[in-house]
């Protein structure tokens, strides 16, 4: 039978002890207000970096993509490693060719002009300044590596047409790209959605921020001058969260990116056992989920955050409290609203309402093995 929507969703219960674990602009944990109440909040942007870190292990760099306004750099490296052409050369056709397709190129900061720093030779090549004052992209990119040696390849060649290294870059695709999407707003060609989505963890309860004041000594004080070095005020909260994230698999599959089984794989395991970065080295927060439950559903996603409109009140803990709740308002939405899953899987304690438990390693294997058969036995159907 030929499934035309395929989604894996993932919910995960996860306890954070004090932490700071994604700051807003004032340092503070970020937190929002839902059910009426203040909850523990990590933006999912924190977490899809984390996610792409966590890619490196499992990945080869030439698989991977970079988001970056120093493109015009990086290109011109490829260029010149791959031709031999001098540096000042590389970043000028590197500049031309990103111009071409569309981007604003925004010149290096330092005390020289750009006609200062920039000298002319018989063939009209450039030459960095003292200063070493880098041309930028006005806006980030998210590029791979495998499309940047495609565009040098083609720029060696003699490529110049706008649409011709648009083509270049689309008939390299790349499954970060294709995960999380890019914006181009200077050339719409460039644009690519994104086949996955990743809400922002809130806690299951209400939330209060507290302060860490704390001292720093200096080590080699004298005993004229004894006392702090240094004073501070750490802002941080604890607090159980639910987490959410879908694919899209056809989606995926449409862009061509290959081994899509594996990269839904790959990202339920980043997904589940990444941690954003923020403070950790004072408060060595990392953990492991309490409860993990995914779904493989061929109507549409669904977020079971409603779960937790009405925050969990409990002087005992709140992991189990918060399983328990993602059951039952689970099974309620099969009841009442949607269609069971085709395939589920769980886990960690108090899923028995859900589904069978067994260890993430054992379910990650299923997952890519469940993907791999759908995809097939579509592919098999035409």
């Amino acid at each position: 039978m030929d499934v035309k929507r395929l989604f894996v969703d993932f919910h995960v219960i996860q306890t954070v002890p004090p932490s700071c674990v994604n700051r807003d602009d004032t340092g503070s944990p970020k937190t929002a207000t839902y059910g009426g109440v203040t909850r523990a909040r990590v933006s999912s942007q924190a977490w899809k970096h984390a996610m792409r870190e966590y890619f490196k292990l499992s990945w080869a760099e030439e698989d991977l993509a970079v988001r970056s306004r120093r493109i015009i750099q990086e290109l011109a490296e490829e260029i010149k490693r791959k031709s031999g052409m001098d540096s000042p050369e590389a970043l000028e056709v590197s500049e031309k060719a990103l111009q071409d397709l569309g981007f604003v190129i925004q010149e290096g900061e330092g005390e020289e002009s750009k006609e200062e720093r920039t000298t002319k030779s018989g063939k009209g090549k450039k030459k960095q300044g003292k200063n070493n004052a880098e041309d930028k992209l006005k806006t980030l990119f998210f590029i791979s590596r495998a499309q940047i040696s495609a565009l040098a390849d083609a720029i060696i060649k003699g490529y110049t047409k706008s649409e011709d290294l648009v083509d270049v870059l689309n008939e390299h695709p790349n499954f970060e790209i294709a995960l999380f999407g890019r914006m181009a707003a200077s050339n719409h060609a460039l644009k690519c959605d994104a086949a996955s989505q990743v809400a922002h963890s809130i806690s299951t309860h209400e939330v209060h921020t507290e302060f860490d004041y704390f001292t720093a000594l200096d080590d080699l004080s004298t005993e004229e001058n004894l006392g702090a070095g240094h004073l501070g005020i750490v802002e941080f909260n604890s607090s159980t969260m639910y987490r959410y994230a879908t694919i899209n698999v056809r989606e995926l599959e449409r862009q061509q990116i290959g081994e899509v089984d594996r990269v839904v794989r790959s990202f339920a395991e980043a997904f589940i056992y990444s941690m954003p970065t923020g403070r950790q080295n004072p408060f060595a927060n990392r953990t492991v989920p309490d409860a993990v439950y995914i779904t493989i559903r061929e109507d549409q996603p669904v977020n079971f955050c409603g779960a937790f409109e009405e925050a969990i009140n409990s002087s005992n803990g709140y992991s189990k409290p918060s399983i328990l709740r993602l059951v039952e308002y689970a099974n309620k939405s099969y009841q009442n609203f949607v269609e069971a899953p085709k395939y589920e899987m769980g886990t960690g304690e108090d899923l028995e309402g859900l589904c069978v438990s067994k260890p993430m390693k054992k379910n990650l294997d299923l997952l890519e093995e469940y993907v791999r058969d759908l995809l097939n036995n579509t592919e098999a159907a035409k």
